[in-house]
């Protein structure tokens, strides 16, 4: 059974067909990226191993960088659960906050892609950064909706927002794990909604 992420697309909404030939080109980049690096990813590379002609696969992805971050995308959607209501705040808040920073953890190649890809200029790669953080904004804005029901504090969204992205970079660069990252990301969303 297919999620509904699969039907979505960068580019156009995606038949039955279609989000299965991208299922074959997300699955063979990640084949791809484990076996040979993101250096040697190419849009040819992916469409050769997932047995679908070049010019189908740019149809769908318009550079490496895209493919990268339509992957990302989708490992995100796919993971980043709807906050339980019945938990406190803090703990909904950290519960995305560590599906956000472990979202590549499992996963040394596909890590190093996402940083790379998601710093590029490419259209549609702009287009997949702005519904990843609009899908995190949302996630960390419904786990911030306060426990009798009280409007999302922007100052807090905003910071909150702050901390992930700057956790994640640093995760990216390399200078800690996600794992640990995703601990440190914690501790300091406890503390800015700790001492509100």
């Amino acid at each position: 059974m297919s999620s509904p992420v699969s039907f979505e697309s960068t580019r156009r909404r995606l038949t039955t067909a279609q989000a299965e030939t991208v299922g074959k080109l997300t699955a063979a980049a990640i084949e791809v990226l484990r076996e040979d690096g993101y250096d040697a990813l190419t849009v040819r590379s992916v469409a050769k191993r997932a047995g679908v002609a070049p010019a189908t696969a740019y149809t769908y992805f318009s550079s490496k960088g895209h493919v990268v971050a339509e992957l990302f995308w989708r490992r995100l959607a796919e993971s980043i659960v709807e906050p339980d209501p019945a938990t406190p705040r803090v703990d909904r808040v950290s519960v995305v906050l560590r599906a956000v920073s472990l979202a590549v953890e499992d996963d040394s190649h596909l890590a190093r892609a996402v940083t790379a890809s998601l710093l590029g200029s490419d259209p549609d790669v702009e287009h997949l950064r702005l519904r990843i953080g609009l899908l995190i904004r949302q996630r960390i804005s419904d786990a911030l909706v306060g426990d009798s029901g009280e409007p999302v504090n922007e100052a807090e969204l905003e910071a909150l927002e702050m901390l992930y992205s700057g956790a994640l970079v640093r995760a990216g660069m390399g200078y800690e794990s996600y794992s640990a990252i995703a601990d440190r990301l914690v501790a300091a969303a406890k503390l800015l909604l700790e001492n509100r």
